[in-house]
């Protein structure tokens, strides 16, 4: 009597729910990397800076490493000289550049 009264259709429901759990467990992600992909770490970051942002004004100041900086100031062990429009002039002769902006001609 109590087969009489279960609808058919949630039947294959439940049974779909239950083999399409058990394959799910077998699929892989696609959004991970494969298993041949090996991580590239940098080690050399201590001779590398990078120029974010410049701000002028009465005062100028520019974004190195994710760090304010102003005219005087030392990022690894260098210090800064000038800041311009679009670039920061180094003591040891360097001179960091920001890139233009890609809407920029």
């Amino acid at each position: 009597m109590l087969l009489n009264k279960i609808n058919p259709y949630v039947v294959i429901s439940l049974l779909s729910l239950v083999v399409f759990a058990a394959d799910g467990q077998t699929l892989r992600d696609p959004t991970l990397p494969s298993a041949s992909y090996q991580a590239v770490t940098i080690t050399d970051t201590a001779e590398s800076l990078v120029l974010s942002s410049v701000i002028n004004g009465a005062s100028s100041f520019a974004v190195i490493n994710n760090k304010i900086m102003k005219v005087g100031d030392r990022v690894q062990g260098v210090r800064i000289v000038a800041i311009g429009k679009s670039q920061v002039s180094l003591s040891d002769g360097r001179k960091l550049q920001l890139f233009q902006s890609v809407t920029e001609r």
